[in-house]
């Protein structure tokens, strides 16, 4: 079987080998990575498509080569190596092929995901890599379904990841002849979740159902794959009754570590398709349950007079009050969506990576403010854009970050790798999700004029889920403004794997002392805090004052007459 350089979105036509996992003569299994690859869209691990020796590379580390070309070659474990006389995207089909998926339930019934009849090709469609430290994606909403037609660039499906919403478009123009991953589910980037038929005659000869999670994975071979799950050790006769439920292997998967009973798996609400319990569902669930069985009895059991007594024991000098308590009707359960839950666990991997120290410093933008005001309607009409504080501030962290390099880095290991590019990152407020951080790639060669219209673009595009694989990935500096809500000052955690965070507050009115003539005077002035959070790890105390009072000195001495 023939090894491809595939391709990674629409108008990329080459990619690089950055690493081999595997070398010839290796074993590979099925969904195993045996390769990473780099374009100009996006970082990202191949895995196999089969079980079988990695008989030959043919492509090396640091290699370029055009999409479609041949990088390796797999044996199948039937023995046989197919060789291709001319590289193609995608795997040969013979003229008249048959695509049946079957699911045998105890009714004798079967479900298929469909039945066509193609002369053309089969594509795989992929759950794509939004970003470079993104796992895995949640299918949201698919817009085709089995037995459509769909047209180049027309989106079948949108996701949801830690980094972004957004909406995954046709690769090609074909029919959707199978869907692999239904809506609510969580899977690993790079999981096939449908196949294109694409060619002259297309055919459905036969109904087609559209695709449940139920024809995934037969329930035999569910059973087989979790023989270990000493919780769920009912007969298949027993298992095969529950006709109306589907588990994925993922679900299975996490009820296995959770110690979860098949019997509690009944009873799991589901919000996915057809019922079906969804990662969230089962997530939830357990996080329920340690909340009950964690619960403390002592308040329950003991009177007042006792629990005073046992903690007066303890601190004689402190009496607590008796505890408060509350009914269920009096608190709202609110579950975390995909993005929220994602959120969480990279603060918290934020947190316990850098070293986190935050530095404030104010500077006074009043020449820009009077600058804005006086020319904001012409640059609107002579460049639609709208000036901004943050063009400006933008402006001020690329000219530092060239000053100053080393924020302009990341750690790996025991290595600085420094960047010669500025991708400066602008988190933009998602309602009600969050924030996601786009990055304007190459902020480095762009004026004020230039970083404005690319923040506006983002904002934009982030809003109404546009962003690309590209939009989000390789960013090197980020600056958050939480002042657009009002906020005077944060310390903002760091975005990973960079090194250092700006925080932009409000900008205020305030009385300051300034010289005029050599005489100190009160004076009303328009200052912003700049908060600089940075890796201690990297960036040490010195540095990063340095670094905040050369963006304080560029803003404070804005030259009208020079702009641009």
């Amino acid at each position: 079987m023939d090894i491809i350089m595939p391709k990674m979105g629409e108008s990329v036509s080459e990619g690089t080998i950055i690493k081999w996992h595997k070398k010839a003569g290796d074993k590979v299994k099925r969904d195993e990575i045996i390769f990473e690859i780099s374009t100009d869209k996006v970082d990202t691990e191949i895995p196999a498509p089969e079980n079988g020796i990695l008989s030959e590379i043919l492509v090396n580390e640091g290699e370029t080569v055009q999409v479609g070309t041949v990088v390796a070659r797999l044996q199948t474990e039937g023995g046989e190596v197919v060789q291709k006389a001319e590289p193609k995207i995608v795997e040969d089909v013979s003229p008249v092929q048959k695509v049946e998926e079957v699911v045998e339930r105890k009714d004798e019934s079967k479900y298929v995901t469909s039945s066509a009849n193609t002369n053309g090709n089969i594509i795989e469609i992929a759950m794509p890599k939004m970003g470079e430290s993104v796992m895995e994606g949640t299918i949201i909403k698919w817009h085709k379904k089995v037995g459509d037609k769909v047209k180049k660039d027309e989106t079948i499906f949108e996701i949801s990841t830690d980094k972004v919403d957004t909406e995954i478009p046709s690769p090609e123009e074909g029919t959707l002849i199978e869907i692999l991953v239904g809506e609510q589910e969580t899977v690993e980037v790079g999981t096939i979740v449908a196949k294109l038929a694409v060619g002259s005659d297309v055919v459905i000869s036969k109904p087609v159902v559209e695709a449940s999670p139920k024809s995934e994975i037969k329930v035999e071979e569910t059973v087989s794959m979790h023989d270990n799950f000493s919780a769920m050790r009912e007969t298949r006769e027993e298992l095969s009754v529950e006709t109306d439920r589907f588990y994925s292997p993922l679900v299975l998967s996490i009820a296995e570590k959770e110690n979860v009973s098949f019997e509690e798996l009944r009873k799991i609400s589901g919000s996915g398709i057809d019922g079906r319990v969804t990662k969230k569902d089962i997530l939830t669930y357990i996080e329920q349950r340690k909340s009950k069985t964690g619960k403390v009895q002592e308040t329950i059991t003991k009177t007042p007079q006792q629990q005073v007594s046992k903690t007066a024991a303890l601190a004689p000098s402190f009496i607590p009050e008796t505890s408060s308590t509350y009914s269920s009707g009096d608190v709202i359960k609110i579950p975390m969506d995909n993005i929220r839950m994602k959120i969480m666990e990279h603060m918290v991997h934020s947190r316990d990576t850098s070293v986190h120290v935050t530095s404030m410093i104010e500077a006074d933008i009043t020449l820009i403010h009077n600058f804005i005001n006086q020319k904001k309607d012409e640059y609107l009409q002579k460049e639609n854009v709208k000036l901004t504080y943050m063009a400006f501030i933008a402006d001020a962290v690329v000219k530092s970050l060239k000053k100053y390099p080393l924020l302009n880095s990341t750690i790996d290991g025991n290595t600085i790798l420094q960047k010669k590019f500025i991708n400066l990152g602008i988190a933009v407020a998602i309602e009600p999700t969050g924030l996601i951080v786009p990055n304007i790639k190459g902020a480095g060669e762009r004026n004020i004029i230039g970083l404005a219209k690319a923040i506006a673009d983002l904002a934009n595009r982030a809003r109404t889920k546009k962003l690309t694989p590209d939009d989000i990935s390789n960013g090197t500096f980020t600056i958050t403004n939480y002042g657009v809500f009002g906020t005077i000052f944060g310390t903002p955690i760091i975005n990973q794997p960079e090194v250092a965070i700006l925080g932009v507050g409000t900008v205020q009115k305030k009385p300051v002392v300034v010289e005029v003539n050599g005489l100190d005077s009160i004076a009303v002035r328009h200052i912003v805090a700049l908060t600089l959070s940075h890796d201690h790890r990297l960036i040490d105390g010195m540095l990063g004052g340095l670094f905040l009072k050369s963006i304080k000195d560029i803003l404070e001495n804005f030259d009208p007459e020079n702009f641009n």
